[in-house]
């Protein structure tokens, strides 16, 4: 019950913030398009915490990523589209009709064939959603958010894509393809330049590298962020070392502050 209580005492707090006469002038002005940035903000937040393994940081922020979801339920409360109550619903309905091992008389699965019947349960759904557009072909491919990181997207259109057997059969024909991707990636840039047809070649490559990823059993949008994280962490070693000396990177020597790096990369 008390859990209950403070999911109230937010949503009646978030209702008073948006109050016309005694709000925040704010909040009252805000819509569905002007907070959805804050909650892509706020979940990436949250996942930064995590990363930090920063279990306070972690309570503060999945705190704001819960008032992203109670500030939406209330405007669309306000509008008459649907109430904090329909999301929790519309969550638990979810849940229990994708776990029937869990809360039907289902026979209990593996851990591969769980995720197996996940994603036919939504594909399943997204067939009941297009109820009526029969002159609409159904693709393997649809229900995949446009506006995801691009790479977590690739991943998933990827995954769609091998359920129905478009996929490479092992890793090294993934490794050819790189290959092969390098190769025209490199005439291209030799050629006269051509923004578009670089931009083509370099979608490919990175695409290619998510397929390799995904091969691997690992996620590119994490391999990526550890990546940068680990430039950053040698990048600013070597603004240490430079600093120890009286300088910085803008006033030094390319081969210099390569020099540094190669050091700094041995304790790192």
């Amino acid at each position: 019950m008390k859990k209950k209580q403070q999911i109230d005492r937010l949503i009646e707090i978030m209702a008073l913030l948006r109050d016309p006469k005694k709000g925040c002038p704010w909040d009252v002005e805000q819509t569905f398009d002007t907070i959805a940035p804050h909650t892509i903000e706020e979940a990436y937040e949250v996942v930064e915490a995590i990363e930090q393994n920063d279990m306070s940081a972690l309570v503060d922020e999945l705190g704001d990523l819960l008032l992203q979801v109670v500030f939406h339920a209330q405007i669309a409360s306000e509008n008459s589209f649907f109430s904090f109550d329909d999301v929790v619903n519309a969550i638990c309905d979810k849940l229990i009709r994708r776990h029937p091992h869990v809360f039907e008389d289902a026979v209990s699965r593996t851990y591969d064939a769980q995720i197996a019947s996940w994603e036919d349960t939504k594909a399943f759904e997204r067939k009941e959603k297009n109820n009526g557009t029969d002159d609409v072909p159904q693709s393997a491919l649809d229900g995949v958010t446009s506006t995801l990181p691009a790479l977590t997207r690739a991943l998933k259109i990827q995954k769609r894509a091998a359920r129905v057997g478009f996929d490479w059969s092992d890793v090294e024909h993934v490794l050819k393809k790189f290959d092969e991707e390098i190769k025209e990636m490199s005439l291209e840039i030799k050629k006269e330049p051509d923004l578009e047809r670089q931009m083509d070649e370099l979608g490919d490559l990175l695409f290619t590298c998510v397929n390799l990823a995904r091969k691997l059993k690992l996620d590119p949008e994490t391999a990526l962020r550890r990546g940068t994280a680990k430039f950053e962490r040698r990048f600013k070693g070597v603004e240490t070392l430079l600093a120890k000396t009286g300088k910085i990177p803008e006033n030094s020597e390319l081969h210099e502050m390569e020099a540094l790096w190669d050091k700094v990369k041995l304790d790192t």
